[in-house]
Formats: C-alpha cells, sequence, structure tokens
C-alpha cells in the first residue's frame, strides 16, 4: 500500500496504487490539487508544532486510480437520520455518473444489513433521474439501520457487484466498520476503496469542524426554544423546557442557545450539574423575573438518574430521559415551596433530525459528496473526507475515531453561552 505522508500525528492516508489513468474532469476545468497539498491542523501560532502538522488537500486530481468505465460504486447510509443524508446521496451520484462517467451506482439498503450477502436485501441501481429531487425530502432514500456486520459477508456482496468504490455515511459507528471493512479487504489484496462522509447530527467527530446537518438542527431547535419562550411568558412562573438531540456532545444545545439568546438555562453532557443547584438557581430566576427557559440536551445529567445501563443494537449506552426526570423534579420542588408553576415540556428530536437540509447544509453536503467521489477516484482509502481551517481535507478514520469532539468548557463557545443566559457557574 502506498502511503502520503502528514506531520507529527498520524495523518497518513492509505491509496490502493498509482494512478495512471487520466481524469475525465480535465475536460471540464483548469485547477487540480496536487499531491502533496496539505491544510495546516493549528490555526494559532501557540499551536504550532515541528514540523507542522497537516491534512492531505482534498480535491480532484489529475491523474486516477480506476478507470470509471470499468467499475461500479456504492453507497451506504448508517445510524440515525440527519437533515442532508439525501442530498448527500444526490451529490455522490450525480458526481460519479456527469464528473466521471459511472454507469453503475448501487444504494445499499437499510445500513450495512443491506450490505451483507447473507441478508438478501436488494440494492436500489441509482441513476441521476432517480435521485435528482430527493434532495427536497428528509431522512434517506436508502433507509437505515444500526449495529455490526461481519465484513467478509459484506466484501462478499461488494464482490458479486463488481462494487470498487464503497462511500459509507454515517458516524463513528460506522466509521469503525468501515475501517474493519478495509482491514479485510487489505487481507485479501483486493482494489476496493472505501470512503467515510461524516454523518453526526451531534457534531462529535473528531476533525472536522462541523457535520452535515447540524446547521438545520440548530435553525430547527432555535424554533423550539422560541415556542418555549412564549409560553413561559406567557404563565406566570412560566417555564419552557426543551430536550435536544446531544448524547455525548451538546453543541445543538449551545448553539441554539446562542441562535435564540431568549435561553435563561443551557444544560449539556460536558459541563456537570447538581441538581439541588440548579433548582436554586431556577428558582432566583423565577422569583425575580417569572419566566424560564432550559435547553437540555439529552445526555445531560445521567449521573443524576438511577437505574440500569442498557446499550443498543450498535452496543451505544441507551439514555436514560432527563427531560422527563427534570419536568417531574422541578415539579416537586415548587410544590414543596409551595410557589404555584407552569411547565411546558418540548421535546422536538425527531422533527428536527428528519426534515430536510436547509441551503446551508445542503451546499455543503454537495461539497463533501464530491469530494468524496474524487477521493475515492485517486485510489484513497480508509479515510474520510473533513472540513479544516477552510479547507476540505482527508482525513484517516482512525484519526478521527479516536476520541469524541466535545464542547471545551473553556472553550469561548461555552464562555459565550455563560454569557448569553447569565446562568452561575458550577450549579
Amino acid at each position: 500500500m502506498a502511503t502520503v505522508q502528514g506531520g507529527m500525528l498520524n495523518t497518513q492516508i492509505s491509496i490502493l496504487g498509482p494512478a495512471r489513468h487520466p481524469n475525465p474532469l480535465q475536460s471540464q476545468r483548469d485547477v487540480f490539487v496536487e499531491d502533496g497539498s496539505r491544510v495546516l491542523l493549528a490555526s494559532m501560532l501557540d499551536e504550532l508544532q515541528s514540523p507542522p502538522a497537516t491534512f492531505e488537500l482534498a480535491g480532484p486530481r489529475r491523474q486516477i486510480f480506476f478507470n470509471p468505465t470499468e467499475i461500479a460504486c456504492g453507497i451506504v447510509t448508517c445510524g440515525g437520520l440527519c437533515p442532508g443524508l439525501n442530498d448527500v446521496i444526490r451529490s455522490v451520484v450525480m458526481t460519479l455518473s456527469y464528473s466521471y462517467g459511472v454507469k453503475r451506482i448501487y444504494g445499499f439498503r437499510y445500513g450495512y444489513a443491506g450490505l451483507a450477502a447473507s441478508q438478501g436485501i436488494e440494492p436500489l441501481l441509482l441513476t441521476p433521474e432517480l435521485v435528482q429531487d430527493i434532495h427536497d425530502d428528509g431522512g434517506t432514500l436508502l433507509g437505515s439501520s444500526r449495529g455490526p456486520q461481519e465484513p467478509a459477508d459484506m466484501i462478499e456482496r461488494l464482490q458479486q457487484l463488481g462494487v470498487h468504490i464503497l462511500f459509507a455515511v454515517g458516524g463513528d459507528g460506522t466509521l469503525r466498520g468501515a475501517s474493519a471493512l478495509v482491514q479485510e479487504i487489505q487481507k485479501r489484496n483486493l482494489a476496493i476503496s472505501v470512503i467515510g462522509i461524516p454523518k453526526t447530527i451531534d457534531n462529535d467527530i473528531e476533525w472536522i469542524e462541523r457535520s452535515f446537518g447540524v446547521a438545520t438542527a440548530v435553525e430547527e431547535a432555535t424554533r423550539a426554544l422560541e415556542a418555549a419562550h412564549a409560553e413561559a411568558r406567557g404563565a406566570y412562573n412560566g417555564i419552557g423546557l426543551v430536550k435536544l438531540m446531544g448524547r455525548h456532545s451538546g453543541f445543538i444545545t449551545a448553539h441554539a442557545t446562542l441562535a435564540n439568546a431568549d435561553v435563561n438555562f443551557c444544560l449539556v453532557p460536558e459541563v456537570p450539574f447538581s441538581l439541588e443547584g440548579f433548582l436554586a438557581a431556577l428558582e432566583e430566576r423565577l422569583l425575580t423575573r417569572h419566566h424560564a427557559v432550559i435547553a437540555l440536551a439529552e445526555g445531560a445529567g445521567q449521573d443524576l438518574i438511577e437505574g440500569e445501563v442498557t446499550r443498543d443494537a450498535s452496543g451505544n449506552v441507551k439514555l436514560k430521559d432527563i427531560g422527563l426526570f427534570l419536568k417531574e423534579a422541578i415539579g416537586r420542588h415548587f410544590d414543596r415551596k409551595g410557589l404555584e408553576t407552569t411547565i411546558k415540556y418540548i421535546d422536538p428530536s425527531y422533527i428536527i433530525r428528519s426534515v430536510p437540509a436547509n441551503a446551508v447544509d445542503s451546499e455543503y453536503c454537495l461539497a463533501l459528496g464530491q469530494h468524496a467521489v474524487h477521493a475515492g477516484m485517486s485510489g484513497r482509502t480508509d479515510m474520510m473526507v473533513g472540513y479544516w481551517n477552510q479547507h476540505f481535507t482527508h482525513v484517516p478514520i482512525a484519526l478521527a475515531t479516536q476520541k469524541r469532539k466535545q464542547i471545551d468548557p473553556q472553550s469561548e463557545l461555552w464562555q459565550q453561552v455563560l454569557g448569553a443566559t447569565g446562568q452561575p457557574r458550577g450549579m
């Protein structure tokens, strides 16, 4: 396997072999990315390493590894729904079809289950005509699922169909599954490329500044917070409590709080709080202003709820319902105090994740799909498309899945949240 060297971090990208075919895009464009083009990881002088750590710059190469007329490609979407999934599918299909002339593109249905030969789920044959309008709809044309499949089972299906490039759209678990698939492909010495396109509504994948769908999710979450604010102000001692998505990372909740600016308490998984401290601060707010809005990430305060830990099909911990827990705890607290309150609890989770992408995310998804195709055609593998320091990049999956991205309580983002809400530190 050939590699492209990175900096001190292991940012090298695996390549299937020398690129010997002229890129058909040479008839459409003048600018191509030369091997060796890099993007700095550091954005500030005091973060620079020596030598500086860099990512490989994404984009089309003049020479490509695969002959587009001789291969089939596949795409699979895994995990929960997210705004922009259909936009990514559409972008990949349109780029493969119109830019590279690939004739056979398979859409594997219901996640990795549809990729496994033993499951017997027939793939869709994706064409530009089939996908031309799907970006107007939420969800995914291909369906999705959770849970691992055997790499050997999936490779059997890829070989049956002559698929040489697989695009895996999903989060941390999907990317790990894609990397496991690559390891088995390499053991068999097969020329099959696997490219990850990071999809996580929680924005919790490292080395990508923003995952697709997050801008749409924040926009929809802001609408829920606006409704909660109206409800809270409409009653004496009114409380609007909104639970938003964010299992381990509270980015949606934090950004929606800043976009709304009427939120008084922002509770996220990265910043623990005590029930007593929160209730005391909420009581003080009601006594002075007689209404309050609470933005709550679903993964916040899990340590406050008793009960056994269970897991889903992908091995993820099933969260306890912090929204209902907090609603009941608030009610009990003010009943004991003899203080009359009105609580409106709003949980828009599935509405937020299943809507079509907004314009910002649609544009972003188009670029992610295009760069994924360029990377696959050049023979790169075991990587995801990233976006870093205002450039699209190639990120090794192993690096992207090394740890989860979370809000740093010392970051400017969280300091802005504290300033906007006025909530006390260390509740």
